[in-house]
C-alpha cells in the first residue's frame, strides 16, 4: 500500500470531529475532569511545607499461561511502614514500586512518584490492598510519597522513601500490570489476547491482530466521556465484555493485552492536537521503540491510536492525522 497522500486541514478538521476524542481540552475539561488546571496544595505537617501538584485529567482521550505473567508482588524485603501506610520498593529493578494505607479513614488519599525528570501523581484507596506504580522515568532517583487530605486542598505527608533504581532493563515498567494497566485482575482480557496472538512470535504481528480486534469492536462511548471524572481507572474485562469506552480504556486495553502476551508497551497519555488525549507505543527487535505505531503501510508502521482509528473508521484523513508524529505531545508514560 502506497503512504497516503497528505489532506487539507478542512478534511481533517472533519475527520477529528468523527472521533470522540477531537474535542478540545477546554470543551471537554469540566465533564471530564476535577479542573486541571486547579492545583491541589499539599502540606508536610513537619516541617510545613507548601507543594502544588495537580489532579491528572482523564484521557479520553504456545503463547504465555495466566501462571507465567509477570504479577507484581510485595515481597516484603525492602519495606518503609509507619502506623498508616506501607510502601514496598523491594522489586524496584523490576520496574515498580507497591503501596497500601492499612489505616482506617475516610479522607482522600494521594500517591506522589517523583522520578529523575516527572512527577506522577495517583489516588490511592484507603482499603488496605497492593496499589502497583511504575517507575516509568527509567534509571535514577525516586522519590515516593503518601499524602493525606487535611482540609480543602491541604494534605499531609503520611509518609515517604527515596529509592535508588537501577531497572534490569528499559522494558521493566512496560510489561507488567500497574494501577492504570491492571491486566493482573483481567483473566478474560489475557484469555483473549492468548486466542488472538496464537500461533504468532512476532510482536508486530501480536500488535496487528490485537490492533485490528480492538479498532474493529470497540465504540466510543460518548456519554461515558461526557460524565467521566478525574480518578477514573479502566477495568479491562468491563471494556472486552461491554465492547465500549474512552480513550483511556482503548489504550489501556491494548496495553494489557500486550503486555500479557510479552510485548513491551507504553500506554501514552498527554494531546493529540488540543485534545487530552491517551495512545500506546509497542517495541520490537525489529523495530526497537515505535512511539505509536498503529499500522503497516508498505513503508512503515505509523502512530498506534486505537481510539481514533475506531472512532474514524480507519478513514484516510484520520488516518493521515494520526500518522504524523507532529499531531501528539506525550506528558505520562504509564
Amino acid at each position: 500500500m502506497k503512504r497516503m497522500k497528505r489532506l487539507f486541514l478542512p478534511l481533517l478538521a472533519a475527520a477529528l470531529l468523527l472521533s470522540g476524542c477531537g474535542q478540545t481540552a477546554a470543551e471537554t475539561a469540566p465533564a471530564e475532569e476535577e479542573q486541571e488546571t486547579q492545583d491541589e496544595i499539599y502540606t508536610e505537617v513537619t516541617p510545613l511545607e507548601e507543594v502544588d501538584l495537580e489532579d491528572e485529567a482523564v484521557a479520553l482521550a504456545g503463547e504465555p499461561a495466566v501462571s507465567t505473567l509477570l504479577l507484581p508482588e510485595a515481597s516484603g524485603t525492602l519495606v518503609q511502614s509507619n502506623g498508616k501506610a506501607v510502601i514496598d520498593y523491594s522489586n524496584t529493578a523490576d520496574g515498580y514500586v507497591m503501596v497500601k494505607y492499612t489505616a482506617a479513614t475516610t479522607k482522600r488519599l494521594k500517591v506522589q512518584v517523583k522520578g529523575p525528570s516527572t512527577t506522577y501523581t495517583y489516588n490511592l484507596a484507603a482499603d488496605a490492598a497492593w496499589d502497583t506504580f511504575p517507575l516509568s522515568d527509567g534509571n535514577g532517583t525516586y522519590q515516593v510519597v503518601v499524602y493525606e487530605n487535611i482540609s480543602g486542598t491541604k494534605y499531609a505527608t503520611v509518609l515517604s522513601q527515596s529509592i535508588s533504581v537501577t531497572l534490569t532493563d528499559e522494558f521493566a515498567p512496560f510489561l507488567r500490570p500497574n494501577q492504570y494497566v491492571d491486566y493482573s485482575a483481567a483473566p478474560n482480557t489475557v484469555a483473549k489476547a492468548a486466542e488472538l496472538t496464537a500461533g504468532k512470535t512476532d510482536p508486530l504481528d501480536k500488535v496487528a491482530a490485537i490492533y485490528d480486534f480492538v479498532v474493529k469492536n470497540l465504540t466510543y462511548d460518548k456519554q461515558l466521556a461526557a460524565t467521566v471524572q478525574s480518578g477514573y481507572l479502566p477495568v479491562l474485562d468491563s471494556v472486552l465484555a461491554k465492547k465500549t469506552g474512552i480513550c483511556f480504556d482503548y489504550a489501556a486495553l491494548m496495553t494489557g493485552m500486550l503486555r500479557s502476551q510479552g510485548v513491551p508497551c507504553k500506554l501514552v497519555v498527554g494531546y493529540a492536537g488540543t485534545a487530552y488525549h491517551a495512545w500506546i507505543s509497542v517495541y520490537s527487535e525489529k523495530t526497537g521503540w515505535v512511539e505509536g505505531v498503529v499500522y503497516f503501510d508498505g513503508v512503515s508502521w505509523q502512530r498506534m491510536d486505537p481510539t481514533f482509528a475506531s472512532s474514524g473508521k480507519q478513514s484516510a484523513s484520520i488516518m493521515q492525522y494520526i500518522g504524523d508524529g507532529k499531531n501528539y505531545t506525550a506528558k505520562y508514560l504509564y
